[in-house]
Parts: structure tokens; sequence; C-alpha cells
């Protein structure tokens, strides 16, 4: 037991010292922008088919299953406002940072812990190049600047997919529901999703490169990092969500 408590603290405290590290470097110079730029392609660009697919499905499918319940009451006509309140507070911000956990976790994690494993990492250190910079400083700032806009466009697609699953059965015009949408959706609701976004971002980007540059050895490794860095991304990314939603129903007291 006193070896695994012992354990833990150095855990914790290797985190801290990651972390401290990087709000270090991110404001000192050079900046790799060029990097930056190149991960922000890696990370939203390609992400592009995956989260439009499944942005398009939530608001489609959320707005089917919701029908039934509101038809009981005859207010149908309520369908508009309530997948945009549930799109833009909840689902929007969690189903991006589900995906991209999955999808880009998954990815730093393995890339990390591959060059862990072929010594990449110490070459580059040998060389010059600062590698905490150049690998995790990039990877975890692409995350936080990419995750936001990623999860605008998610709730741009499902509010679509919501109009599509509408029309598919009564008569309402784009401009009618749109009208609707944006009557019911307040400045501290788009504020709060841009916070969830952020803030997963950032947890996504800097679990997967944690999880990634920390790896253990051998081919093994690469396996348990991109396993371990959508894992704990998922999991921290539920407990923020929790805090932040207590938070939020706090401050709207």
């Amino acid at each position: 037991m006193g070896r695994k408590i012992n354990n833990l603290l150095l855990e914790f405290a290797r985190l801290h010292r990651f972390m401290m590290r990087f709000f270090r470097e991110v404001v000192n110079p050079p900046f790799e922008l060029k990097e930056i730029i190149r991960q922000g392609y890696e990370i939203g660009w390609k992400s592009f088919p995956l989260i439009s697919l499944t942005g398009f499905i939530v608001g489609f499918v959320f707005t089917k299953q919701s029908r039934p319940s509101l038809e009981e009451f005859g207010a149908t006509s309520w369908l508009p406002a309530m997948i945009s309140i549930a799109i833009v507070r909840a689902l929007a911000p969690l189903v991006t940072a589900l995906i991209a956990s999955g999808k880009v976790g998954s990815q730093i994690g393995a890339e990390l812990s591959s060059m862990n494993v072929t010594e990449q990492i110490d070459a580059m250190e040998v060389s010059g190049t600062n590698p905490f910079k150049f690998l995790i400083v990039s990877r975890i700032l692409a995350t936080t600047i990419m995750i936001p806009i990623l999860c605008f466009y998610v709730a741009g697609i499902g509010l679509f997919g919501g109009y599509l699953s509408i029309i598919s059965v009564d008569d309402l015009s784009l401009l009618s529901f749109f009208t609707q949408v944006f009557d019911k959706i307040k400045l501290v609701d788009v504020f709060a999703m841009a916070l969830r976004a952020v803030v997963f971002g950032f947890t996504i980007g800097f679990t997967s490169c944690y999880v990634g540059y920390y790896s253990s050895k051998g081919t093994e490794g690469v396996g348990k990092a991109a396993n371990s860095a959508v894992v704990a991304s998922m999991f921290i990314v539920f407990i923020e969500e929790l805090l932040i939603v207590q938070v939020l129903s706090l401050l709207s007291y």
C-alpha cells in the first residue's frame, strides 16, 4: 500500500511538472507557428468528415426521438427551441470532445509514444531542438484552438440535421426554424459552449501528450499509450462536464 501511494504521489508530481513546463514554454520564444498550423490541419481539417457525419446524426436522431414526447402534450412547435438549447448547451461540445478524444487523442498518444520508442525525441534534444516546445506545446495549442472551431461547426450541422428531421413530418421553412432557434439561444449559452470546448480541447491535448511523452519503452507501449490517451481523455471530459454544469447552474441562480 505504501508503494502504491508513493507511486501515485510521484505521478502527481510529474503531472504538475509537465503542466508547469507547458505554461513556461508556451510564453517563451521561439514560437513554432508552422508546427501549430500543421497540427491544426491534422486535428481540425482531417476530422471534418467524421465530425460532420456525427453532428448531423446527433441532431437528426435527437429531434426524431424528442418528437413523440412533445406530441403527447401537443407541443411539437417547441421542437426547434428545444433542440437548439440541447445542442448548444450540451450536445455539441460533448460530442465534439468525445469524437476528438477517440480520433485525435489516440493519434497524438501513438505518435509521441512511437517517437519515444524509436528515440526520436532524444535525437531532437541532441540536435539542439526543444522537443517539448515542438511536439507538446504545438499539439496542445492546436487542440485548444481547433476543438472550439469544430464545436461551433457541430452545433450548426446538428441544428441542420434537426431541421431536416422536422420538415420530414411538418411544413416548416428554414427561416422560421432558425428564427425560433436563435430566439431561445442566449449569449450566455454560446459562452458556456465556447468555454466547454476550450476546456475539453486543452484536456484532450494535454492528456494525450502527457501519456505519449511518458509512455513505456517497447512496441507494446505504443498501443497502451493510444488506448490510455483515449480512455483518460474521455474520463476527464466527463468529469469536467459535470463540474462545469454544476458551476453554471450555481451562477444562473
